[in-house]
């Protein structure tokens, strides 16, 4: 599709001069390509400013080795630049479990694996602040969001302080920016410096050490410090980076305190020493209402990788291209997994009218087929699901809304959902809906006490089973073992049975012949090799090649990381085995393929 120039937002100075300014208001680097899609945060976090009557262009994939002309190529902007190594952690994106380097990049053009850096945020904002050190640097996006504390990096075999002394950048935004970057913004326009700026929410920065009253590293314990003046509710002093090297418990207790505020409606601003300074963690914004987050994704995105991409693939473009985003966050909990930590675990939906706009838009592609590759989000089925009291979940900490157990205060109505799928098939142009996103069969299978609730839930399996699935239903078990599964926050091995059953019955009445492709991973915590031998025996009993495999890869901000790095398990502080070394690990990961010589 041949798309003008001027449609995209500018990433070079011609471009910017067609636009006829004279100067810029932000300029954005990213570790990814530029495509401009609603799946990539930059083109988000630029089309919110562009909103708001802002002068923004991007950079993606600054050349870092040569004399820095692609930092320099744009001069100076007016209120920040801002920087992200992209729409994935750039260490999990560049290296293997195994520490081996990737052979492909997908978010690059034609998939080359030398576009950009490790720890990308690091490398550009470094640069920037030596081309430009009068102008701030706001850095953001999943890397820089896992590492706004002191953290386990697996890469290096390190504890490591928060990103923001290494990057050196001014003001670091976690989780989803919009609300954020919109604000800082405005105050910076208003005359505020970037070092003025401590009390926005979601942002960290560093601050010279004057924590309030109180002995440092008790947070864990419940937390020291009286509320200060204004919109934040008290103070968390976390041990010091220093206490950690030295003590991995401390690290531990640390975590928990940490995952137990995000996962808090009403969190407090977390202090963490480091030499004679301090990083402070201000509280996030409350969830995204409907119509926030419909204002996102309605932004004029052209939905199409930059002009300058012309005749190269961005596989991860080809994979979200006819693909529409339904809600953020999850409340699943999972001890491995990042999105938590990242979006937070309470449920962000957009309304039904502005998905039915973006489905429309997706039909009018010129490559279209009549295909929607996914209707999903973290988790495919918590479309408008939130507790039936919310006066209940302002009270709770837990991680997870279905671990151990499906809270009893959880609305998991399925109808929002069957509805919207329905309306969706509606659409002219549209063939066939499939679901890509990961399903919570647990939700599907659990007997609620409300009947209605079990009602939708059967009704959600049986339409999903028959006219959302592309012959194959990918699930995540994760593993069989029962201690392993209590370790990672999952159900038992037997909530797969319950659904694996349900699935045969509906295929077997409907004539179907489809396969349900469980999802599993080796080295988790408490995994031995004895639990990985299990496993290989229950599933050649029910006769699965697995393919859907992977080896637990140690990503900061998650429960399994912890663990990994400690030893201990941060909520009990008892010692958990985990696989360590290359040769353990590579050790479980062969019993996934017992059938192979």
């Amino acid at each position: 599709m041949n798309t003008p120039i001027s449609s995209s937002l500018p990433t070079t100075k011609k471009e910017v001069e067609q636009r006829g300014w004279d100067e810029l208001d932000v300029i954005l680097f990213t570790g990814d390509a530029y495509v401009d899609h609603p799946s990539f945060g930059a083109a988000v976090i630029g089309r919110t400013l562009e909103a708001q009557g802002l002068k923004v262009a991007i950079v993606p994939q600054p050349n870092w080795r040569d004399d820095l002309r692609d930092f320099k190529k744009l001069g100076k902007p007016r209120l920040f630049f801002g920087v992200t190594a992209g729409a994935m952690d750039s260490m999990v994106n560049k290296y293997t479990a195994n520490k081996r380097l990737r052979s492909d990049d997908a978010y690059t053009p034609d998939a080359r694996i030398d576009m950009r850096p490790d720890y990308p945020t690091i490398v550009y904002s470094n640069i920037l602040k030596e081309l430009f050190p009068d102008v701030p640097v706001i850095i953001g996006g999943i890397e820089a969001s896992l590492r706004r504390l002191s953290h386990y990096d697996y890469w290096q075999d390190k504890l490591l302080p928060s990103i923001l002394i290494p990057s050196k950048a001014d003001l670091l935004v976690y989780g989803a920016g919009e609300k954020v970057i919109v604000k800082i913004a405005e105050e910076l326009q208003n005359g505020q410096t970037v070092s003025e700026l401590t009390d926005i929410p979601q942002t960290c920065y560093i601050s010279p050490l004057n924590p309030p009253q109180g002995d440092l590293g008790q947070a864990p314990q419940g937390g020291t410090g009286s509320p200060p003046e204004g919109d934040l509710g008290g103070v968390g002093l976390l041990f010091s980076y220093e206490e950690c090297l030295k003590d991995k418990k401390k690290q531990a207790q640390n975590f928990k305190f940490i995952e137990e505020e995000s996962n808090s409606m009403h969190a407090v601003q977390l202090i963490q020493p480091i030499e004679n300074q301090v990083v402070v963690v201000n509280p996030p914004y409350p969830p995204m209402t409907t119509d926030e987050i419909d204002a996102c994704y309605d932004l004029p995105y052209t939905r199409l990788p930059h002009p300058k991409y012309k005749d190269k693939r961005i596989p991860a473009y080809e994979m979200i291209r006819h693909s529409v985003t339904i809600h953020r966050g999850c409340f699943g909990g999972c001890a491995f997994c990042t999105i938590s930590a990242h979006q937070g675990k309470f449920i962000a939906s957009r309304s039904k009218a502005s998905i039915l706009k973006e489905v429309k838009a997706v039909t009018q592609m010129p490559d279209f087929k009549g295909y929607l590759s996914d209707l999903g989000g973290p988790s495919a089925n918590m479309y408008q699901m939130q507790g039936k009291d919310l006066t209940i979940c302002a009270k709770c900490k837990k991680p997870s809304c279905i671990f151990p157990k499906i809270c009893n205060n959880l609305n998991a109505d399925h109808r929002p959902l069957l509805e919207l799928y329905q309306a969706v098939d509606k659409v002219p142009g549209v063939k066939k809906s499939f679901i890509g996103s990961g399903v919570r069969y647990d939700l599907l299978v659990n007997p609620y006490d409300d009947g209605e609730l079990n009602k939708s839930a059967r009704d959600y399996t049986r339409e999903l089973i028959v006219k959302h699935v592309s012959g194959r239903l990918k699930v995540a078990p994760e593993h069989t073992a029962t201690e392993v599964l209590n370790h990672v926050r999952k159900p038992e091995f037997a909530t797969f049975y319950q659904f694996k059953k349900i699935f045969d019955k509906i295929n077997q009445e409907e004539n179907l012949n489809q396969q349900l492709v469980p999802y599993f991973i080796s080295s988790l915590p408490a995994s031995t090799e004895k639990a990985m031998a299990e496993l290989a025996e229950i599933t050649k009993k029910l006769n699965f090649h697995l393919e859907q495999v992977q080896d637990f890869t140690p990503t900061p901000m998650t429960l399994s990381t912890e663990i990994f790095y400690t030893g201990f398990h941060p909520y009990t502080l008892k010692p958990v085995f985990t696989a360590l070394t290359k040769d353990e690990k590579l050790k479980q990961r062969q019993y996934f393929f017992w059938y192979k010589q």
